[in-house]
């Protein structure tokens, strides 16, 4: 008498039966392409802008160069955008050019590799992307310089004005600190669009010489650095644009916005404020 061994079979061994590991594999790395998409689209985008218009609020050490910033791209949708917060923005139809050059992917293989790279902030910097501090909303006016202050040598020290108010800005930075910031003549903003200026004084190209930007063309609110992860920090908006710094005596600043703590809260940044006041700090 014979036996039939092949009912002894598992059925978990039998080919087929079960779904190749990598079939699961794949399917993950779908998901998470798509999510990174969609994150990047609507939500929070990694930039790599290696311009030294932001020193030192950006690298902030001799030699440090390469931060990569987080931003925010749903923010101003719930608000307008505020004085002192910095933002990233396409430079596309406006009066900004890149000082540096990109060299294109030269097949497809090297578009596809930007293109991943890009969605974590670690690929090419965009040719039209730019990362400035808003000084001046619509209806503001802006000029250069105050100069009723002086430091500890006697030199002047240059302060901006936002509608005849004196602005400390504690950020600042100038190359050559015995040469004070450019002046300007005192610019009115014009309705929708917004006066920037990098951190660098003496190193920025900004709306001092190139006017003001469109706040269409802005992408979002740049909230923080992640890498390199030694200079990992929130960007704050400064206290003198922050209400809640203010003196009980001085009128009340526009609303800086709530830091953002993570991607699960950046979609409600932002929705607690959303009328601008025309007040600011004085020092």
């Amino acid at each position: 008498m014979t036996t039939d061994t092949s009912l002894l079979v598992d059925d978990e061994d039998v080919e087929g039966s079960r779904p190749p590991v990598t079939r699961g594999l794949w399917f993950l790395g779908l998901v998470a392409v798509a999510l990174a998409l969609f994150m990047k689209t609507f939500l929070v985008q990694a930039f790599f802008i290696p311009s030294g218009s932001m020193e030192q609020t950006l690298h902030g050490c001799p030699g440090c160069s390469g931060d990569r910033v987080l931003v925010n791209k749903v923010v101003y949708k719930f608000r307008p955008i505020h004085r002192g917060e910095i933002v990233v923005f396409n430079g596309k139809n406006t009066n900004f050019v890149n000082e540096g050059s990109v060299e294109p992917p030269r097949n497809v293989a090297e578009r596809v590799l930007r293109g991943v790279q890009g969605l974590i902030g670690f690929g090419a910097p965009g040719e039209k992307d730019f990362i400035k501090r808003v000084i001046g909303v619509p209806g503001d006016v802006v000029a250069c310089c105050d100069t009723t202050l002086k430091d500890d040598e006697g030199n002047v020290v240059n302060r901006i004005t936002i509608n005849g108010q004196v602005i400390d800005e504690p950020y600042v930075y100038l190359s050559d600190e015995t040469t004070p910031q450019a002046v300007f003549e005192p610019v009115t903003v014009p309705e929708g669009r917004l006066f920037v200026m990098g951190d660098h004084r003496d190193g920025s190209s900004d709306s001092r010489y190139n006017g003001t930007i469109p706040e269409s063309a802005v992408v979002g609110r740049a909230f923080a650095v992640f890498y390199p992860f030694e200079r990992r920090k929130v960007l704050r908006v400064p206290d003198v644009f922050d209400p809640t710094k203010r003196r009980a005596s001085e009128e009340s600043l526009p609303p800086a916005g709530d830091p953002v703590l993570g991607v699960v809260l950046v979609p409600l940044v932002g929705v607690r404020r959303r009328v601008r006041s025309d007040g600011l700090v004085t020092t």
